[in-house]
């Protein structure tokens, strides 16, 4: 089986072109397919390949002070999802535009996947308020799944939210909102964008869909995931919606 991850991290780098190619070479030579995106404000990982190569790859960052707590999620395929192997340096390792959105000393508030599967069971947060769904990612990605009654927006690009988001404010007030996507980290600087711009009622989903499918299963959630990749999707098991060439032909 080949192991597939997907991981985030904020932290500043000084040289993201010296830091870029450290980690192309690691990559490289570990044999995994995937894409890294590098920029000053840290590094977004989708990589695939043999179990003991991926530990291999992040180990060195797991040693490294930087990255301490670096969180990552799991999955298995039987094929390797990706072509190729793609590094890249960015302005920003998700583009956002919005000044402010990049956690320095303190991420925004999270939410973690048993408690908000308990408050949809519950249909309340813990202080009695209506909690929202608030779905950033675009409108390719939720065909394939979200959460059930999710608040999803018609949005092409994540530089569309804001935007998109400015009619429904108004009704979000009594709310707690929770902001959702793939892996955490556009659902991250969105609600770091949304505190800044007056709303103090939103919290994020810790480690996104992918966590809240690792931690909880689909609970509340209406099909599968999209991941940018070959399997297309996954289940809320992390099984893949196509495992093999010859599935998608």
């Amino acid at each position: 089986m080949i192991t597939n991850i997907a991981a985030y991290h904020f932290t500043p780098i000084d040289d993201p072109e010296a830091f870029a190619s450290t980690l192309r070479a690691r990559a490289e030579a570990l044999s995994l397919r995937g894409s890294v995106l590098v920029a000053g404000e840290g590094v977004n990982l989708f990589l695939a390949g043999d179990a003991d190569a991926i530990e291999s790859f992040l180990a060195p960052l797991r040693e490294d002070a930087r990255f301490t707590g670096l969180r990552v999620k799991y999955s298995t395929s039987r094929q390797v999802p990706f072509a190729r192997l793609k590094v890249k340096v960015k302005p920003e390792i998700i583009s956002f535009r919005r000044p402010g959105t990049t956690p320095e000393d303190v991420r925004a508030p999270v939410v973690e996947p048993p408690t908000l599967a308990r408050w949809l069971e519950q249909g309340h947060d813990d202080d009695g308020r209506r909690v929202v769904m608030l779905d950033t990612r675009n409108q390719q990605e939720i065909a394939y799944g979200t959460f059930a009654g999710a608040l999803t927006l018609p949005i092409d690009k994540f530089t569309d939210l804001p935007a998109a988001l400015e009619p429904h404010r108004e009704v979000l007030r009594d709310a707690t909102v929770v902001s959702f996507c793939t892996g955490g980290i556009r659902c991250e600087k969105a609600a770091l964008w949304m505190q800044a711009d007056g709303m103090d009622n939103v919290l994020q989903l810790d480690d996104g869909i992918l966590g809240y499918f690792e931690q909880v299963g689909g609970f509340g959630y209406d099909g599968a995931c999209f991941v940018f990749d070959e399997r297309v999707a996954v289940r809320p098991d992390l099984t893949p919606l196509v495992d093999d060439a010859a599935d998608a032909a």
